[in-house]
C-alpha cells in the first residue's frame, strides 16, 4: 500500500494546487469559448489541465494521459498505468460562481482506478480513495447509506426522465436534486449524502473515473444501467451511462432500467 499512498499523496496535492489555480483564474476574469458541440471552455480549464499535465506526468512519466481538455492519442493504450483527469469537473458551475464543481483525478492501472481524489475547492471538501483501502472525505472514512427502497431516496438525476412516460413500471415517489459535476454526485453517493445517481446517455471516463473508485471503496455499487461494470482506457473513453447508488438499491434500479437501450 505504501506505493498507492504516495500516489494519493501525489494526486491530492495536484488537485488541491488545481483548485486554487481555477479560483485565482476566476478572480482574474475568464475567457470563454465554445467546444464543438456547444459547451463552453474556459481559460482556467486549460490553465488546470496545463498544471496538471506538467505536474503528474513530471512525478510519474511512464503513465499515460487522458483529460477533457489535452487532445487523445493512442499512445495511452500502450500503457499500464494512466491519469485520468478532468480540470473543472462543472465548469458552468464554476462559470457561474456556484460550488458544485470539482477536480477529479485517478490513477488507472490495467483497466481499474487504483487512486482517486476528487477537490470540490468552494466547500473545502476532498473525497479520496485506493483500492482496498476504504474512502475517506477530509480524511474521516465515509460510507454509503443503507437505505434499501426508493421510497422517498434522495436521488441525483433529472426528474423530467424519471418522471416521464416512458418507463414499464414507475419509480416510486422519490427526492430528486441535480449537481453540475458528475464526479461530484458521485461522491455524495459514496458519503451517504445522496442514495443514487442515475444517467442513462454515454459518460467520458474523465467525468466518473475517480468517483467510480471512491463510491465503491464506499460501499456503494456502480454500473452502467444494464449492470454492466465499468473499464476504463480503452480505445473509446466512455462508459455508457451511470448507476451509482446504496447497496441495497442498485438492483432496485437496474430491473426498472433494464428496458432502456444502451446507447453504445
Amino acid at each position: 500500500m505504501s506505493g498507492l499512498n504516495d500516489d494519493l499523496a501525489l494526486i491530492r496535492e495536484a488537485a488541491l494546487e488545481a483548485g486554487t489555480l481555477a479560483q485565482a483564474e476566476r478572480a482574474k476574469g475568464l475567457k470563454i469559448t465554445s467546444k464543438v458541440g456547444g459547451s463552453p471552455v474556459t481559460s482556467a480549464d486549460l490553465a488546470v489541465d496545463a498544471l496538471l499535465k506538467d505536474r503528474l506526468l513530471t512525478a510519474r512519466p511512464d503513465h499515460g494521459w487522458l483529460s477533457e481538455e489535452t487532445p487523445d492519442t493512442a499512445d495511452r493504450l500502450t500503457r499500464r498505468r494512466i491519469f485520468v483527469v478532468d480540470p473543472i469537473d462543472g465548469t458552468v458551475a464554476f462559470m457561474k460562481d456556484r460550488p458544485w464543481w470539482c477536480v477529479p483525478i485517478a490513477i488507472v492501472e490495467d483497466g481499474a482506478p487504483v487512486a482517486a481524489v476528487i477537490h470540490v475547492p468552494a466547500l473545502n471538501e476532498t473525497f479520496e480513495a485506493t483500492v482496498g483501502g476504504g474512502a475517506r472525505l477530509n480524511g474521516r472514512p465515509i460510507a454509503a447509506s443503507d437505505v434499501d427502497t426508493l421510497d422517498d431516496a434522495a436521488v441525483l438525476a433529472d426528474a423530467r426522465l424519471m418522471e416521464g412516460p416512458h418507463w414499464p413500471e414507475p419509480w416510486p415517489a422519490m427526492r430528486y436534486e441535480k449537481r453540475n459535476a458528475l464526479a461530484y454526485r458521485m461522491a455524495l453517493v459514496a458519503s451517504g449524502a445522496f442514495d443514487a445517481a442515475i444517467a442513462l446517455t454515454p459518460k467520458w471516463d474523465w467525468d466518473v473515473c475517480a468517483g467510480a473508485l471512491i463510491a465503491t471503496e464506499a460501499g456503494a455499487r456502480v454500473s452502467d444501467h444494464h449492470g454492466r461494470p465499468w473499464r476504463f482506457n480503452r480505445p473509446d473513453p466512455r462508459q455508457a451511462s451511470l448507476v451509482c447508488s446504496a447497496p441495497a438499491l442498485h438492483p432496485l434500479i437496474l430491473r426498472r432500467t433494464a428496458s432502456i437501450p444502451l446507447a453504445i
